[in-house]
């Protein structure tokens, strides 16, 4: 395999931690961009255009033997706008890939929601996008990496959480006893960097998470984030009629503002599932993956990460319309 990879959702949080993971390694990147950018390195190549220019994404693939489709929606009011990106889009790019009679490897950046798609549209979308491609892939080599809560320092989305866990409080979504997990975007990175090393690979699906054994709980969560601010965390439950009170607002003022929300009353369902545990045994028996930050480690190693959470499991419009209420 040569060393051009074409990738997309590039400019989002986990994408420019796997371009520099890429870099590093000393592959040559081809990026997707919506707006045109300065090359500023010679081993990334900008690309402007879209999933939905099929044009652009021939351009993209063009001479790059491995794709990471790390794009995808995660806000909207509508089913229809989830398979617009996640599948239509997706497929869009498997079939420039297949085209360009180069591409060897396909890494697809689903979700952990995937495995349970009757949660909500943005679940559904990824277990549709992950079931679509999969029959299309061929002779392409297809990987499927279900991460679960990614966070880490560069998550815009996570400020108005981390003002409330200074203030001392903790709301929880769901039973107390909810299994979650986490997984830091360096990991994350690295894991991606690491599957397109690998010098054989496989077609397969693999769930990653931070590999802390038992996963979490809110209780455990509390306890985290009480110990990175030495003192107390009060831990609020939301109900489940509030938190849908609080869809129908985010959702309607999503819509005066022109934005779609990301909370909305389909992703309560995924918000609220009581169990978000994951295994790495699969992806590291395969390409030898195993992480290095756990959610303990991370607080108490960055004083700029007080309690951490990605969109999926806390959602700045959530915490927004908490503080209104």
């Amino acid at each position: 395999m040569n060393q051009t990879v074409a990738v997309t959702g590039a400019t989002g949080f986990i994408g420019k931690y796997i371009i520099d993971n890429l870099l590093v390694r000393g592959f040559h990147v081809r990026a997707l961009t919506r707006t045109a950018r300065a090359h500023v390195n010679d081993n990334l190549t900008w690309v402007r255009g879209s999933l939905e220019d099929t044009h652009s994404l021939s351009e993209l693939v063009a001479g790059a033997s491995a794709v990471v489709h790390c794009a995808g929606q995660v806000r909207g009011h509508k089913e229809e706008i989830f398979t617009h990106c996640n599948v239509d889009g997706s497929l869009h790019l498997m079939q420039a890939a297949k085209e360009s009679g180069f591409c060897q490897r396909f890494l697809f950046i689903s979700s952990l929601a995937a495995r349970h798609p009757e949660l909500s549209w943005y679940a559904n979308s990824k277990h549709v996008a992950e079931q679509r491609l999969t029959a299309m892939a061929d002779e392409i080599t297809l990987g499927v990496f279900r991460p679960t809560a990614v966070y880490g320092p560069g998550d815009k989305e996570l400020k108005p959480l981390f003002d409330w866990m200074l203030r001392g409080l903790l709301p929880r979504l769901g039973a107390p006893d909810t299994q979650l997990s986490f997984l830091h975007v360096t990991d994350f990175a690295q894991a991606v960097g690491q599957w397109l090393s690998a010098e054989t690979v496989q077609t397969q699906t693999y769930e990653l998470c931070d590999g802390v054994a038992g996963s979490y709980d809110w209780q455990r969560v509390q306890q985290l984030a009480a110990d990175a601010r030495c003192g107390s965390v009060r831990m609020v439950g939301i109900p489940l009629p509030v938190l849908t009170c609080l869809a129908d607002i985010s959702t309607a003022l999503s819509r005066l503002a022109g934005k779609e929300p990301m909370l909305t009353r389909s992703k309560i369902r995924e918000l609220t599932h009581a169990d978000w545990s994951a295994s790495n045994n699969r992806i590291s028996e395969d390409i030898n993956w195993f992480p290095g930050i756990s959610l303990e480690h991370a607080l108490g190693n960055d004083s700029n990460l007080l309690i951490v959470f990605y969109v999926q499991i806390m959602p700045d419009d959530f915490v927004m319309q908490l503080h209104r209420f």
